[in-house]
């Protein structure tokens, strides 16, 4: 009932991440097995993130009440609910790509950096604007469409149950095994925007986004195939590869990042060391334009 093979692979993480929760909540292990564990939750809490992320845009099953389903379980998986990404992402983020009116743009914040503060303060920047767009998308909906107006609230109970009832069971463990790795996902979910975007060039029509090469992305369903994505959003996750050949010769080579760790580490900690390693804004004046393909 997958609308593409491919997602197996979103299933397999969705079922993992908390089957290895109740493993750690269940038998006590050695230190160095529970440490291993617990960085597989961590690393499928950033996968859990980038399946809410597919699943908005194209959603895995055939059946409307899967998807249904699918979308309240990334909610109690994630501690936050899936309708965020509608406003926040599809008729935010896709809509002006990082332009003036992208509500998260990066350059919003203290100017257009690219530098290691700028990205750990970025997801509770962004988090401040956002949640306000929630609110009002909320509103709007209630009067609109009430239905989907109750769905949205459920998903919020889901949330507020889950930490309820694995609090009374066991607050310690419920904060260590569930909230942070949440809190984990969370912070990692938002940050990527500043990793994606920080000093592309937000009035670009090619050039807004950088791209990541290198094995995280088949373990991360092609997260990193930024520009692609942008170009081609209802496009399966599995043909982001093929796509983003088209566009890596064209776009400026500064967003063609290689590896995302290796990119990590000199922009973000070897750049305190050497002015060398420091990452130079993109970033033009003006109006969006046609770059050519």
């Amino acid at each position: 009932m997958l609308l593409n093979r491919r997602d197996s692979q979103s299933v397999a993480y969705l079922l993992a991440q908390p089957l290895l929760v109740a493993l750690l909540w269940r038998v006590p292990m050695h230190w160095a097995l529970t440490a291993v564990v617990y960085g597989l939750v961590l690393f499928l809490t950033l996968g859990v993130g980038v399946i809410h992320h597919n699943h908005t845009h194209r959603k895995m099953w055939r059946s409307k009440r899967l998807n249904r389903l699918t979308d309240l379980w990334i909610t109690a998986l994630q501690g936050h609910p899936t309708f965020v990404f509608y406003p926040a992402h599809i008729a935010n983020h896709h809509r002006y790509h990082h332009g003036p009116q992208d509500v998260a743009r990066t350059y919003r914040f203290g100017g257009d950096t690219n530098h290691l503060l700028g990205y750990l303060l970025h997801p509770l920047q962004a988090g401040w604007v956002l949640y306000p767009l929630f609110i009002r998308w909320l509103r709007q909906l209630q009067q609109r469409h009430a239905g989907a107006f109750r769905y949205c609230l459920l998903q919020y109970a889901i949330v507020l149950l889950l930490w309820g009832t694995l609090a009374l069971i066991d607050a310690q463990k419920m904060f260590w095994l569930v909230v942070l790795p949440q809190l984990h996902g969370l912070h990692w979910l938002l940050a990527t925007n500043y990793l994606q975007h920080a000093h592309a060039d937000g009035h670009s029509a090619l050039n807004f986004a950088r791209n990541f090469e290198g094995w995280v992305n088949p373990l991360l369903f092609n997260i990193g195939l930024h520009t692609a994505h942008h170009r081609h959003p209802r496009a399966h996750w599995s043909s982001l590869p093929q796509l983003h050949a088209q566009y890596r010769h064209h776009i400026h080579p500064a967003l063609n990042a290689g590896p995302l760790l290796a990119y990590m580490g000199r922009t973000y900690l070897l750049s305190l060391l050497h002015p060398r390693w420091r990452s130079r804004s993109l970033m033009t004046t003006g109006t969006p334009h046609a770059d050519s393909v």
